[in-house]
C-alpha cells in the first residue's frame, strides 16, 4: 500500500550490502596474504607463467612478433625469464626488474616482442607502491631502453613513437597506480595509528580517572573510620573508667558509643551508595541520598568530640558563605586535626578552634591543642597528605606541625582564599 514500509519479519536475515561484502573478503584476503606470503606469490607467478607458456605453445607469439623464424628455444627461454622472476616482485621489486631486463632487450634486438614483456609493469607498480621515488626514474629509463631497441632494430611505418609512446604511457598508468594505491595505504596506517593512541590515551586517562576515584575514596574513608573509630575509642576507655564508680556515666557512655557507630555506619552506607549510583546508575537507589557533612554540622561534630572526653572550645568570627565543596574542606580538616588530637595528645589535653569567615568565600580555620605534640607523620599516613589534598582543590594552604616554644601541643591552620567569580 501507499505511504506504508514493509517491516522486515522478526528473526529475518537482511541482506548484506555489495560494499560490505566485498570490503569483508577483501580484508579476509589481506589478512591471509599478511599471514601466508608466499602462498598468493607462488599462485601469481604460476598464473603469469602459464600465460606466457600458453601464448608460446599455442603461437600467440606469432601474431605480433617481427621476427616470425626466430628458434623455438630462445622463445621459450625468453617467457620463462619474462615471468619466473615475479615471484620475487614484492620483497626485491628492483631486483627483479634488473632481471627482466636483460631477456627485454634480447626480447627488442631479435624482434620476438614477446607480449610477456608488459610484465615489467607489474614489477613497476611494486616500485611505485614500496620503494623511494627516485627508483621510478631508472626504471623508466629501462623500459625506455628496450622498446628504443626494438624501434632502432625492427621499425613499423609508424615510426618510432609507435614504440616508445605505448610503452611510456603503460608505465605512467602503472605509476599512478601505485603511488594511488600507497598513498591510501599511508592515510590508512595513519588512521590505525592515531586510533591505537587514541584508545591507548582513553586507556591511560580511565586509569587515572580510577586512580583519582580511589584516592578520594580512600580519604572519605579514611575520614568517616578514623573520626568515629577514635571518638568510640574515646567513650570506651571512658565508659571502662566510669563503670565501677558511675554505673550511669557507663551508660551513658555506651549510648554515646552506640549513636556514634549508627552515624558511621550512615555515613559509610551513603558513600558506598553514592559509589554504586556512579558506577551503576540503572541500579540506584530511589531516595535521595543525604549530602556531605558542613558546616552546619560543626557543633554536633565538636558535642561528639567533648563526649569522647576531649575538652573543645569553638570560636565563630564572620558570616559563612562557603560552597558546599569548600564546607566540606573545612569539615574535614578540622574533623582530622580533632582525631589527631583525640588519638596522638594524650590524657589532659585541650583543644580550640577558631574559624573565622571572610568576604567572597575567603575562611581560615586555625586547631590547637594542649597535648605532647611530636614529629610530623610519616609519609604513609593518610590525614595530612589527605588535608593537603583537599586545601590545594581550593588553592588553599595548610600549616602542621608542633607549636613553637615554650607553647606545649600541635597547630594546623588552614587558609582558603576568596572564591573565584564564574
Amino acid at each position: 500500500m501507499d505511504g506504508v514500509t514493509e517491516q522486515p519479519a522478526t528473526g529475518a536475515r537482511t541482506a548484506e550490502p555489495l560494499t560490505q561484502y566485498v570490503q569483508r573478503v577483501s580484508r579476509r584476503v589481506r589478512a591471509f596474504d599478511a599471514s601466508h606470503p608466499l602462498v598468493w606469490d607462488l599462485h601469481l607467478t604460476g598464473f603469469w607463467v602459464t600465460a606466457a607458456l600458453i601464448d608460446y605453445y599455442g603461437g600467440g607469439w606469432l601474431n605480433v612478433t617481427r621476427a616470425p623464424d626466430s628458434p623455438h628455444w630462445l622463445v621459450l627461454t625468453l617467457s620463462l625469464g619474462l615471468s619466473a622472476p615475479l615471484l620475487w616482485r614484492r620483497t626485491h621489486p628492483r631486483a627483479v626488474l634488473l632481471a627482466l631486463t636483460p631477456f627485454a632487450l634480447v626480447n627488442a634486438w631479435t624482434g620476438i616482442t614477446l607480449q610477456a614483456v608488459m610484465l615489467h609493469l607489474l614489477v613497476v607498480f611494486h616500485i611505485a607502491l614500496r620503494r623511494p621515488a627516485r627508483s621510478l626514474w631508472w626504471a623508466a629509463a629501462l623500459l625506455t631502453a628496450s622498446a628504443a631497441v626494438t624501434a632502432v632494430r625492427h621499425p613499423q611505418g609508424g615510426g618510432p613513437d609507435q614504440d616508445i609512446v605505448p610503452v611510456l604511457m603503460t608505465f605512467a598508468v602503472a605509476t599512478a597506480i601505485g603511488i594511488t594505491v600507497r598513498t591510501r595505504r599511508d592515510h590508512t596506517e595513519t588512521l590505525e595509528d592515531r586510533a591505537r593512541r587514541l584508545e591507548i590515551e582513553r586507556d591511560q586517562q580511565a586509569r587515572l580517572a580510577a586512580a583519582a576515584e580511589r584516592a578520594r575514596i580512600a580519604r572519605e574513608m579514611h575520614d568517616i573510620i578514623g573520626h568515629n573509630l577514635s571518638v568510640i575509642t574515646g567513650l570506651a576507655d571512658g565508659g571502662k573508667y566510669a563503670a565501677a564508680k558511675s554505673p550511669e556515666r557507663a551508660a551513658q557512655a555506651l549510648n554515646a558509643i552506640a549513636t556514634t557507630s549508627r552515624q558511621a555506619l550512615g555515613e559509610l552506607r551513603r558513600l558506598l551508595d553514592v559509589l554504586r549510583e556512579e558506577e551503576h546508575p540503572e541500579e540506584a537507589p530511589g531516595p535521595q541520598l543525604a549530602p556531605q557533612p558542613g558546616l552546619t554540622d560543626l557543633d554536633q561534630l565538636v558535642g561528639g568530640v567533648r563526649a569522647a572526653g576531649l575538652p573543645v572550645d569553638l570560636t565563630v568570627t564572620g558570616t559563612p558563605a562557603l560552597s558546599p565543596g569548600r564546607q566540606l574542606t573545612v569539615y574535614r580538616v578540622l574533623q582530622e586535626s580533632l582525631t589527631n588530637t583525640l588519638k596522638h595528645a594524650g590524657p589532659g589535653t585541650t583543644a580550640r578552634i577558631e574559624l573565622s569567615y571572610e568576604e567572597r568565600g575567603a575562611v581560615t580555620a586555625t586547631v590547637t591543642d594542649t597535648g605532647r605534640g611530636g614529629p610530623a607523620p610519616g609519609p604513609d599516613g593518610r590525614g595530612l597528605p589527605g588535608m593537603r589534598e583537599r586545601t590545594a582543590l581550593y588553592g588553599g594552604t595548610l600549616e602542621a606541625g608542633p607549636r613553637p616554644h615554650p607553647a606545649r601541643g600541635w597547630r594546623v591552620h588552614l587558609s582558603l582564599p576568596e572564591e573565584s567569580p564564574q
